[in-house]
């Protein structure tokens, strides 16, 4: 196998919003669309299936599990800070304040159907 990747599938209400959300705003880029239905989307390892309600994988979720859960992607980005600043400026919302702890520093946004996604700066380890 030449790719490997670690694949999340994340069931959306609108795919072409989440492909523009995703490649926008947080660094992904596309590696097939069938939008309206389905996209893949991949940043480094991290291989995102983004799945519309015509898709199989939407069409394979019980019906009891359609609200976004509490999981999330987790990007590790180099300055906090700045990446808040740059999102909240293209008008990504926020779903928390920054939380600080001894691995590092988070904040949580979501995309468009209310999938969470956490922005994570690791703490600066000594030598």
């Amino acid at each position: 196998m030449t790719d490997q990747y670690a694949s999340v599938r994340y069931v959306v209400d609108d795919v072409p919003a989440a492909l523009d959300f995703y490649t926008t705003h947080l660094g992904f880029t596309v590696r097939m669309s069938a939008a309206p239905a389905f996209a893949d989307v991949v940043r480094g390892p991290l291989r995102l299936l983004l799945s519309g309600p015509a898709s199989s994988g939407a069409r394979a979720t019980p019906e009891d599990s359609s609200a976004a859960g509490r999981n999330r992607i987790h990007l590790v980005v180099a300055d906090l800070d700045a990446e808040i600043t740059r999102l909240a400026g293209a008008g990504v919302a926020f779903r928390t304040e920054v939380v600080s702890g001894p691995g590092g520093r988070q904040i949580l946004l979501a995309d468009p159907a209310g999938n969470l996604v956490e922005l994570f700066q690791p703490a600066h380890r000594g030598a």
